[in-house]
């Protein structure tokens, strides 16, 4: 499965372009978010003049000049902010975070080594880690991409051409261009949503759902072995 099928890197992150290859795996772009965030210069880190007094900022942290800041929060380094993107309070940025233009990472949200790209919609109780958020993509209240099975093990994918194991031990959500998650859904590490699928809320979803498809009903449910 190709990166392509889900997003496509916006020109609001185009200095990121060589880290997160449109013909990889989608998943491999969450481990490229160190490296990408790697290459960006010290001197782009400078803290600004406007910061709220309630606003905690600890290491290499860019804010976008026209970025709305909260009158509280955290955001921890190596984190960039894109241009209009709006921090709501009592945000958590817990470092290894990109945001491209016009996101809204919202209040009581917590991220964690996440790439958001354009346009995408986190506002209300959400947490993201681990994950790629396609453009426009949203979460409703309290929407949460897991992305740690309970049994610590490596997370496996399903793709449209069978599983793949990807040897990450942490890993959220893959939601492509448009798609999204209902109130209170939970998204099972390793979950990919394609282009405009949806996931009702309440549900917990695990696996792919094509594009164009909506989720309505709980998957995957199995038997755990007697101990």
């Amino acid at each position: 499965m190709r990166a392509d099928e889900l997003f496509t890197l916006p020109p609001s992150l185009a200095r990121f372009a060589s880290f997160f290859a449109p013909d990889a795996p989608p998943w491999t772009w969450v481990e490229r978010i160190a490296a990408a965030l790697e290459s960006v210069p010290a001197k782009e880190f400078a803290p600004r003049a406007d910061l709220p007094p309630g606003l905690q900022i600890e290491g290499k942290v860019y804010l976008h000049p026209s970025a709305k800041l909260p009158p509280y929060g955290v955001i921890q380094g190596p984190t960039w902010i894109g241009a209009k993107t709006d921090l709501r309070p009592g945000v958590f940025i817990r470092g290894l975070v990109i945001a491209g233009e016009g996101c809204v990472l919202g209040n009581s949200c917590e991220y964690k080594n996440c790439l958001l790209l354009d346009g995408v919609q986190t506002p209300h109780y959400n947490y993201v880690g681990d994950s790629v958020l396609g453009n426009r993509s949203h979460l409703g209240a309290g929407a949460i991409c897991a992305n740690l099975r309970l049994d610590k093990k490596s997370i496996s994918v399903q793709t449209p051409t069978g599983r793949v194991v990807t040897s990450l031990r942490k890993l959220g959500a893959m939601m492509g261009d448009d798609a999204e998650a209902g109130c209170n859904a939970v998204l099972q590490p390793g979950t990919i949503l394609g282009k405009r699928a949806a996931v009702l809320p309440a549900i917990a979803f695990a696996g792919y759902l094509s594009p164009n498809t909506l989720a309505s009903v709980r998957t995957e449910v199995r038997h755990l072995p007697r101990p």
